[in-house]
């Protein structure tokens, strides 16, 4: 959310609407400056989940000791080669695919506003938001949405603008819109009116918001889980490398933590229990080193709750 704020916040209207005039539109998404280097609150984010993740694994682990009964000193190793390369790699990849979803959503929606021979400064604001002149901040807008999100909000607002009451009522419909404008739609279904076109930009506004909120939670709980989930397996590897303990005495539980729509499979793989350097086997086949490992397919990691627990089976059975 912060990086997108930073986007909007910098976004001079009138050079976007400039190259839009000349039907420019590479040139309009390159005046809104829509770079990496915004995402670093997220990159640090992740950062900061995986660090933790990892420190409080070390934390849980049972107290070691060498043939002499001395206690082995354990610790997480944040610059290690694997913890740098995972932090490295997943948050590029992860950014690059946010930029690269934005401009392709920016450039659908814009290449549909001058098809339709929209006004720029209008397909311009459609896309970056209106400001606020209360908190003088940017609202609404699809910066920060998915394509597919972007392509809801521009439904929604065709659902308002047409006066059709099956339309409207189908507005009504989408989970995410913001209720509190529903006696303005509703009045106007009763009217039999088509509602002002202020009123639309103010209501798919909102729920343009609303969506925005969504993927950052997705976000939010996709990467907390992939950074807990790997932090705790490097941590594992480090003192298995540093010849602490032995891989063959590691064994992993796939848990499943309740929620109201769950996955069946997952459901399914509660209890599942393999030596740590062996994959857990899904119902479909797939195979999973542990939950929301990288390469899992996203049908295994979206809004997965997941985790797996570690067990040294010859350290007095102590789970961790």
């Amino acid at each position: 959310m912060e990086a997108i704020d930073d986007i909007r916040s910098n976004i001079v209207l009138r050079r976007v609407v400039e190259r839009l005039e000349r039907g420019d539109i590479n040139g309009a998404i390159a005046a809104m400056h829509l770079e990496e280097a915004a995402f670093r609150p997220l990159d640090e984010a992740i950062r900061h989940a995986f660090n933790g993740g990892g420190v409080a694994t070390i934390e849980q682990m049972p107290t070691l000791r060498d043939p002499n009964g001395h206690q082995i000193v354990i610790r997480w190793d944040a610059r290690n080669l694997a913890a740098e390369e995972w932090l490295r790699e997943h948050s590029a990849t992860l950014v690059s695919n946010i930029v690269a979803d934005q401009e392709a959503a920016i450039r659908a929606a814009l290449a549909e506003g001058l098809a339709r021979g929209d006004n720029p400064t209008r397909s311009a604001i459609d896309i970056v938001g209106r400001v606020n002149r209360v908190t003088g901040k940017r609202e609404g807008g699809i910066l920060g949405l998915t394509a597919q999100q972007a392509a809801y909000v521009d439904t929604a607002r065709e659902e308002l603008l047409s006066g059709d009451p099956v339309a409207m009522r189908n507005y009504l419909e989408r989970a995410r819109r913001d209720k509190r404008f529903d006696r303005t739609v509703l009045k106007a279904l009763a009217e039999g009116k088509p509602l002002p076109a202020d009123a639309v930009a103010r209501i798919v506004g909102r729920y343009s918001d609303g969506l925005l909120k969504l993927r950052a939670d997705t976000i939010a709980l996709h990467e907390t889980f992939s950074a807990l989930g790997s932090s705790r397996d490097i941590a594992f590897r480090q003192q298995i490398e540093a010849g602490r303990v032995q891989a063959q005495h590691i064994t992993k539980t796939w848990r499943h933590t309740p929620q109201v729509h769950p996955r069946a499979q997952h459901v399914v793989m509660h209890g599942q229990v393999v030596p740590f350097d062996q994959p857990f086997i899904a119902p479909d086949g797939t195979t999973i080193r542990y939950p929301h490992a990288p390469g899992t397919p996203t049908r295994h990691t979206i809004g997965c709750k997941c985790f797996a627990e570690y067990k040294i089976d010859y350290v007095a059975k102590l789970t961790i």
